[in-house]
This record gives structure tokens, C-alpha cells and sequence, in this order.
């Protein structure tokens, strides 16, 4: 958490408030939140946020002034947050850096992240590219099905692991992987490879429409998650099977819903979710 839904919802909120306005000031509280490009700190105020847009679980922020444009790159990670003035939050101490606005609907914008897993990066156009080409693999919003359907051929990985590798598919985290492989009855550990063209393209068509229905319900607000009007998202009541264990499976299949413990507990069905070798 937060995942590609709640990264979006951010996104959708700041560019409404804040693009067209004016970064008046940044005011960082610590300096090892900026991963790269903190000498670039003092450019960015005076300049205009041109563009918001999402990369993965990154939100961006295009900021532009006469002869060019850097970029700001905020990390959720776990525990980030990006907040608006009127939101109030719990431990402010926890607030790292805060952007001034002027000529916007919001007066400022915080970045809040307690436990540091995310950080930001001040980047120029170069630099926000070999950003991108390191950390994210195709977006699977926009990802043609053709495209994904050898994606998944070419990979001898499990699918569980494949979904949530952010090189390869970016923005997928534990609880949207275990929800689209239950809508698409897969196993979490079906090799990617062996699916069949029918299944594949099943996948593609799932995976899009669980996060595309999560973004209208604003993400899932399960621990921490607040979007940056302080609203929460309600797609939790629409899990299916994520820290669902114990209870019955959803389509009256007989079988109850499993928990395996690995490096991110997996939720499913067995009977719904077999593993045909």
C-alpha cells in the first residue's frame, strides 16, 4: 500500500488543484527524503506544475519555467501519503517536505511518510527517463492485450510474483494481484508461461477492470490510505479474497478461502484457483 489505484486517485486530485498553479516555496524537513537531485532544490521555486501524471505507484510532478522543465518524483512506498492543507493528519512530525502554492486551488501540497520506504526525486528530462527505464515495466492500464499475452509467454515466473515485479508490470501491488487472480481463476503460482491464450487474454481483461473499478472507488483505504483530499477509498468492500481466510469462497464453490505465507501472503481459492501442471 498504496498500489497503482491509489497512486491514480492522487494523481486525479493534485492535477485539479494544483496544475496551472505556482510553487511558491518548498520547504524540506530532512534532507535524506530527496534520493536524487537535491541541488536542484532551490530551482523549483517560481515554477509552474505544467502536468501530473502517474508512473507505476509514482506520482509526477511536471514543473516548468522559461527555457525548460524538471520534474518532481514522490514515492509512496508503504506508508506515503500526499496531502492537501485542509486534510488533518496524525503524527506531523512525519511530514518531510511541503510545497507552497500560489495560483491554485490547494495552498500547498505535504508529503508525509513516516516510516521513509518512498522518496522523492527532482529530475530533469533526462534524468526522469532512465528513472522510468530502472524502475517500471509496462503500465497495465495501457498495455495492449496482444502485448501482455507475450509478456506472460515469455516469462518463467510464477504469476503472483510476475503481476507484482515492478520491471515487468508496474503499479500491481499484494492486494490487487491476489483480487485479479481470483476474478481470473489462476493460481498465484501458475507459471506464466504455460497459460493459455484464452486464459492470458482472461488475465489482461481482469487485471484492467479490477483496477480500473478500484480507481472509481477511490483505492482501498485498509491501514493507512487517505487520498489527498482526506477522503478513503472504498474498494475494501469489494475484496474478494484479500485477508479473506477462513471464510467461505465468494462463488459458492464449497471450498474456503487459503492464506500461503511467503514474502507477500497470497489468498485464494483452491478449488476456484487450481495449479494444473
Amino acid at each position: 500500500m498504496p498500489e497503482l489505484p491509489e497512486a491514480e486517485v492522487a494523481v486525479r486530485q493534485i492535477r485539479a488543484r494544483l496544475a496551472g498553479g505556482r510553487i511558491a516555496t518548498i520547504a524540506v524537513g530532512r534532507m535524506d527524503i530527496i534520493r536524487e537531485g537535491a541541488d536542484s532544490l532551490e530551482w523549483y521555486s517560481g515554477s509552474v506544475v505544467s502536468g501530473v501524471v502517474r508512473y507505476g505507484k509514482s506520482v509526477v510532478l511536471e514543473c516548468r519555467k522559461p527555457g525548460g522543465s524538471r520534474y518532481l518524483v514522490a514515492e509512496l512506498g508503504m506508508t506515503g501519503l500526499l496531502v492537501f492543507p485542509s486534510v488533518q493528519i496524525r503524527f506531523p512530525q512525519h511530514v518531510h517536505v511541503t510545497l507552497e502554492c500560489e495560483g491554485a486551488t490547494a495552498a500547498s501540497l505535504r508529503y508525509w511518510n513516516p516510516r521513509r520506504f518512498g522518496r522523492l526525486s527532482l529530475l530533469d528530462r533526462e534524468g526522469l527517463d532512465r528513472y522510468r527505464a530502472r524502475r517500471f515495466g509496462c503500465d497495465p492500464l495501457q498495455v495492449k492485450c496482444e502485448d501482455f499475452c507475450e509478456l506472460l509467454r515469455s516469462k518463467r515466473r510464477r504469476l503472483k510474483a510476475l503481476l507484482m515485479h515492478q520491471q515487468t508490470i508496474a503499479g500491481i501491488g499484494n492486494i490487487y494481484a491476489n483480487e485479479i487472480l481470483f476474478r481470473a481463476k489462476l493460481h498465484p503460482n501458475a507459471m506464466a508461461s504455460r497459460l493459455t491464450d484464452a486464459a492470458a487474454t482472461r488475465l489482461h481483461q481482469v487485471m484492467q477492470s479490477v483496477l480500473e473499478h478500484a480507481i472509481e472507488c477511490g483505492g482501498s483505504s485498509v491501514k493507512d490510505f487517505f487520498a489527498p483530499d482526506g477522503t478513503h477509498g472504498q474498494y475494501k468492500q469489494h475484496h474478494l479474497v484479500y485477508r479473506k481466510e477462513g471464510l467461505s469462497c465468494p462463488n459458492h464453490c464449497g471450498s474456503m478461502i487459503r492464506r500461503v505465507q511467503s514474502e507477500r501472503s497470497s489468498f485464494y481459492c483452491g478449488k476456484c484457483q487450481t495449479n494444473k501442471r
